[in-house]
């Protein structure tokens, strides 16, 4: 019976190679569950969503979706891979990525370069990576704009702390906290209700 378990086991979860994964990997390890991601070389697992997190994903797909201006040539997608470098593939909440980097029904991955804007939805096991390590790896690979969303108030509705790249520091720089209405003019001119009532509709 131990020996096949351990069996299974082995089966289950690989040996991480010495160095660690890489971005190749991510893309060829068999069974692996939906939205793993690469982060320094470790795979990374996700919970199951709660209500918040995927209704506020929701919101904030479609309000981009329907103010990005048609002049500006960006697709709005959710929960795709970035590749920032060799050993980090993260998985924003949401992306805007260039047009042109949507070139085929079955692309898995975007470049760093091709993403305008990475959003990050809070969820209680995601926390410090979302604090953290992905909004530095996003700055260190040069994606411009970033966005933390967070539940607050006794409401429970989005607060969205709106970040923009600078390129001196190479570090992202609070240009706003948007509690009710989400209104910037980055990386394209969006107004979006995120108030509790805008979440509760949908």
């Amino acid at each position: 019976m131990g020996g096949t378990m351990t069996t299974t086991l082995s089966s289950r979860w690989p040996v991480p190679p010495l160095d660690g994964y890489t971005v190749d990997d991510l893309f060829t390890l068999p069974d692996l569950p939906p939205h793993t991601q690469l982060i320094d070389g470790s795979l990374v697992f996700v919970s199951p969503q709660r209500l918040f997190h995927s209704t506020t994903v929701d919101l904030l797909v479609t309000g981009l979706r329907s103010t990005a201006p048609a002049e500006v040539k960006v697709k709005v997608r959710r929960q795709m891979t970035v590749v920032l470098d060799r050993r980090n593939g993260a998985e924003p909440d949401v992306s805007v990525v260039r047009t042109e980097a949507v070139t085929e029904p079955d692309v898995n991955r975007y470049r760093a370069a091709d993403v305008l804007l990475a959003v990050e939805v809070v969820s209680p096991d995601s926390e410090a990576r979302d604090h953290g390590a992905k909004p530095r790896k996003y700055a260190t690979a040069g994606i411009p704009h970033f966005w933390l969303v967070e539940m607050t108030g006794t409401d429970q509705h989005p607060v969205v702390r709106v970040y923009e790249l600078d390129p001196v520091t190479k570090a992202y720089a609070l240009t706003g906290i948007h509690h009710d209405r989400l209104k910037t003019g980055v990386p394209f001119p969006v107004d979006v209700d995120i108030s509790a009532e805008a979440l509760a509709a949908l």
